[in-house]
């Protein structure tokens, strides 16, 4: 067995109330002025108000960054570290999706790293220590309050910038299924099908290793049986909580090994068509799925058998089976096409070329157990649309 690496939060808190613990762990790391990272909507509805009221109640006194509107680009990071910088703020939470969370860390090596940004795009670049980071996701999709990486846009060049490092890695999770409670259907939709997605790559990358493993199993079993009822029933907090459980496995898996071409592929499509992440990997998926399953018909078995299908005596046919039930589910949570998110035939033609480029520059397509060429690349954003 080769060796491997194993890296995760050094404290993950998961169950009912468990936000409500901000303020203790705030002080756990000496924190006298927290900054609290956010979006518009969870400042304004009230959201953030057991973490509001958790510090207060540890007597800390705290700062509030709401700017992260959209996808999480240089400009919010910016604002952030200015917000932080004045303030003098000595520990980060992040209170929201992906956004707010990569914002969170990305300002939390920016604070006390220097240069840009953009001069940590790629692998462990960052080389201080960050600021402490507490992540508390109030979605059930990026998994990135367990995660290495950060994704942030590049305006200016139309290119979101993955960074990878160790150091970014929050302190804490503080992960509650009541704050998921709120999420409508288009977004449960969105982001557990992210999370899944995270899941089937993280399993089938050929960086996977025998905990990540176990970890993206698990991710696959919780979201197949729980992800629709979710859907479904938005206030069922069982469905919810092993929703919530599949992201952060989810997370803790494609953290350990890597993530594959969905993500190479959806990367250039948010930053240059403005599609949500969780979006865009959703409405890829199906067909990157069936393109990949000749180079691992073995590991997609497993994972149909993890969705609960039976095994059919036949990999290829078992494996097979997965991907449909995939496309099926895809289906019935009412993800948008490519086309319907705006990016058609007609606008996709003239950049695909980049994009494709760009999508192999990043890297996790080299992770995909079948070998994606440019021109099967373009092929493949043309047969999602």
């Amino acid at each position: 067995m080769n060796g491997f690496i194993l890296r995760a939060p050094s404290t993950i808190h998961f169950g009912e109330n468990v936000a409500a613990l901000v303020g203790r762990e705030a002080k756990r790391f000496g924190a006298k002025n927290p900054l609290i990272i956010t979006d518009p909507f969870l400042k304004s509805s009230g959201a953030i108000g057991p973490i509001v009221d958790s510090l207060v109640a540890a007597g800390l006194k705290h700062e509030i960054y709401s700017g992260v509107d959209q996808e999480p680009t240089m400009e919010h990071v910016d604002g952030c570290l200015k917000t932080q910088k004045e303030n003098q703020c000595d520990l980060l939470i992040a209170v929201g999706g992906g956004s707010p969370i990569d914002v969170g860390k990305a300002v939390s090596f920016m604070a006390t790293n220097p240069g840009v940004i953009q001069d940590y795009m790629g692998i462990d670049k960052v080389a201080l220590d960050a600021l402490p980071l507490i992540a508390v996701p109030t979605t059930a999709g990026t998994g990135s309050e367990a995660t290495a990486t950060t994704i942030i846009t590049d305006t200016i060049k139309d290119v979101k910038m993955l960074i990878i490092s160790p150091r970014i890695i929050p302190k804490v999770a503080l992960v509650d299924p009541l704050l998921t409670l709120g999420m409508p259907k288009g977004l449960t939709a969105a982001t557990g099908l992210d999370a899944l997605t995270h899941a089937i790559e993280a399993y089938v990358s050929k960086k996977a290793q025998p905990i990540s493993d176990l970890y993206a199993i698990g991710a696959v079993k919780l979201l197949s049986e729980n992800l629709q009822v979710a859907w479904d029933e938005p206030k069922n907090v069982e469905a919810r909580s092993k929703t919530l459980l599949g992201a952060l496995l989810a997370g803790l898996a494609f953290s350990n090994s890597s993530v594959a071409l969905v993500h190479g592929m959806s990367r250039p499509v948010g930053a240059l068509f403005h599609v949500a992440h969780g979006v865009s990997n959703a409405a890829l998926l199906g067909e990157v799925m069936d393109f990949s399953l000749s180079g691992n018909y073995a590991r997609y078995a497993d994972l149909a058998l993890a969705m609960g299908l039976p095994d059919q005596g036949d990999k290829i046919k078992t494996a097979r089976s997965g991907a449909d039930k995939v496309r099926k589910l895809i289906k019935a949570l009412e993800v948008p096409t490519l086309t319907a998110l705006g990016v058609t035939k007609e606008k996709l033609t003239p950049v695909v070329s980049k994009m494709a480029d760009d999508a192999i520059a990043s890297g996790s397509p080299g992770n995909n157990p079948r070998l994606a060429t440019k021109e099967e690349i373009i092929a493949l954003y043309h047969a999602s649309l």
